[in-house]
């Protein structure tokens, strides 16, 4: 019975792979400018109602803001959709979109903090949610000749996960796999003064409870963990969409202050949420971010 599950599940992530290399294909044919709004499309009105990912939005945001209207929610959760099409196929555009980036402006009290870092070889993490397009920041940095890695949760379709890792890699850096190794090439990175980025807000089982959004959320602590251990400066960072849709407002925030793992990822969460409330159509509210019973 067990064989027969699995033969069963790899024949539908091999279709479902299958279908998503064909979507990405037929996108990337197409100029950079119209791209980017059709896959949005496509998420919209295709992807994410056959996924349920629009049903999962609207049950998180309901959850969440209980005084949103119905109406609300829809219009925010089609935004949430329209940004991860766009993102997709964002991060598939690996050279036209490090071209956009390349020039794209910066800004942030952490900006300066990261130029000091890079003068003294220090360490650096970069800390940011699912949130507009989490991979523009790093791409503006990689365009001014900065080498940042990262560290990547991979995808449950193996077939899936082999072309989507390699769009991580193709922006500059090294890229470690969540695991064992990963972890340890990770850490040798960052034991060298390299620069990392870390996104905080999945559930992470073995995290612990801290307040996200006015719920309990299981959280990882690696990021603060590790900034301590190895004298890391700790920055929120965000590509926060424009109106145009193409482009992004690129922040990096103060560094957070060195006291205590705990302490720390919770400044890392308030600082995701002031984001959220300012813009929450741009984060992936189709996270199942809430497991703990409430």
């Amino acid at each position: 019975m067990g064989n027969k599950n699995e033969t069963g599940r790899g024949l539908s992530d091999w279709l479902t792979d299958l279908a998503l290399r064909l979507v990405i294909g037929a996108m990337l044919v197409l100029p950079y400018r119209w791209r980017v709004p059709a896959m949005g499309g496509v998420m919209r009105r295709i992807i994410g109602p056959a996924a349920g990912y629009d049903r999962r939005s609207l049950e998180h945001l309901k959850m969440i803001y209980p005084r949103m209207t119905a109406s609300e929610r829809q219009h925010v959760t089609q935004g949430v959709l329209d940004n991860m099409g766009r993102t997709f196929i964002e991060n598939y555009s690996t050279r036209k979109f490090l071209s956009r980036m390349e020039n794209a402006p910066i800004d942030g009290p952490g900006v300066n903090a990261m130029e000091r870092a890079a003068k003294q070889g220090r360490a650096v993490i970069l800390v940011t949610g699912h949130f507009g397009n989490y991979e523009a920041p790093r791409a503006a940095l990689v365009g001014r000749g900065f080498q940042v890695g990262g560290l990547y949760r991979p995808a449950r379709n193996k077939f899936f996960n082999r072309h989507y890792a390699r769009t991580m890699h193709a922006f500059g850096g090294p890229v470690f796999e969540q695991g064992t190794r990963g972890t340890a090439g990770f850490v040798r990175h960052l034991k060298k003064g390299g620069w990392l980025v870390l996104l905080f807000d999945q559930h992470v089982s073995e995290g612990i409870a801290l307040p996200f959004l006015g719920r309990p959320a299981a959280t990882a602590t690696s990021a603060a963990q590790l900034a301590l251990r190895y004298d890391a400066l700790l920055i929120p960072f965000y590509g926060i969409r424009k109106q145009n849709g193409l482009d992004f407002e690129i922040v990096f925030e103060a560094p957070i202050q060195p006291s205590n793992e705990e302490t720390m990822t919770r400044l890392m969460n308030e600082s995701l949420e002031a984001r959220i409330a300012a813009h929450p159509d741009q984060w992936f509210w189709v996270h199942r971010r809430w497991k703990i019973p409430l």
